[in-house]
């Protein structure tokens, strides 16, 4: 794929992910043009000051949930990585149908506008929360992704395909617990909510890069899962205010003790390489199932957790994460 003669879009783009996107491809992949799309202007402004200025740059202020501004954004655009989202849970339990308008009607509108824009390659940003939802975060991504996938059928004869990328929490992202941790630490005590509670943890640089290569190789109908390591969240605090008290405060409503990444049922039409799974659509009625001869098929009843991981972070391991994001947070550019 020559990166040169696309044009890029992103919604979100304003955001974690978006930024680290659009610096990596501006340095590295050159596309011909690449437009950030978000309803921010100020984040907008100040991606600007920060230096994002590039000659192939576009700023185009939109909503996902406005399907007109969508159309006109994504008229000749080749690839669109839909980033945006609501995500903090909590604000998604309180505000549901804020996350329903903007998480599953708002990938509806990012669909039926590419669709009509002719896009060739849309790829949409999931999380672990989506397997077997226990809020409406999760709830929310589960539908886009259903969406996303089966939303090939619609395409037919035409180009545009469309996949996600599923991967756990990144580490330093807004919203992250690091930057909290962070925070915290000068007050001599940080909070978790449970001792034994685990995640799948992916820095915004690996997830990125991931993205980039799923975009690369996708055949429409995917759901592309990085194979990660887990770390317990008591050993992330540890990590981060090794001097500090930990007090354990209480899971929160909406919060899971351990995630998983593929779900017993869903193994059954995935697929494993050497560094990533690939699920691959339940029905076989248009494409996405080319995946079954590049890789080995997974065991009845496989389960991808982060507490059955086999792969785990130590401490040392998690300091070199944490490092660059505590210094940004030293230096003042972040939270």
């Amino acid at each position: 794929m020559d990166w040169s003669k696309q044009v890029v879009l992103v919604t979100g783009g304003t955001g974690s992910f978006g930024k680290k996107f659009i610096k990596i491809m501006l340095e590295e992949y050159h596309p011909a043009k690449i437009i950030v799309y978000s309803r921010d202007e100020l984040k907008q402004h100040e991606m600007r000051a920060a230096g994002f200025n590039h000659p192939s740059l576009r700023y185009f202020i939109g909503d996902i949930r406005d399907q007109e501004r969508l159309r006109r954004a994504l008229n000749g655009v080749n690839v669109c990585v839909h980033a945006a989202a609501l995500k903090q849970v909590p604000a998604c339990e309180y505000n549901p149908m804020e996350a329903i308008k903007t998480n599953i009607l708002g990938s509806s509108n990012v669909i039926d506008a590419a669709l009509d824009a002719g896009v060739e390659r849309v790829l949409a940003l999931s999380t672990d929360k989506a397997v077997n939802p226990v809020n409406l975060y999760g709830a929310t991504k589960l539908a886009a992704e259903k969406l996303f996938v089966q939303s090939n059928s619609y395409a037919g004869a035409m180009k545009t395909r469309f996949s996600c990328v599923r991967y756990g929490n990144v580490v330093g992202s807004r919203g992250s617990v690091v930057p909290v941790f962070l925070k915290q630490r000068q007050s001599g005590t940080v909070t978790i909510t449970d001792e034994r509670m685990t995640r799948f943890w992916i820095s915004l640089e690996q997830g990125v890069r991931f993205v980039i290569r799923c975009v690369e190789q996708m055949h429409g109908g995917e759901v592309f899962v990085p194979k990660l390591p887990s770390m317990t969240v008591l050993d992330l605090a540890r990590a981060v205010a090794p001097e500090a008290e930990i007090k354990t405060i209480g899971i929160r409503p909406g919060e899971k003790l351990h995630e998983v990444l593929i779900s017993e049922d869903e193994a059954r039409t995935t697929v494993e390489l050497e560094d990533m799974y690939v699920v691959q659509p339940a029905e076989a009625l248009w494409f996405g199932r080319d995946w079954e001869k590049k890789g080995q098929q997974l065991e009845d009843g496989y389960r991808y957790a982060s507490n059955t991981n086999t792969e785990w972070l130590e401490l040392s391991g998690i300091r070199e994460i944490v490092a660059p994001i505590e210094e940004a947070f030293l230096q003042g550019k972040l939270g």
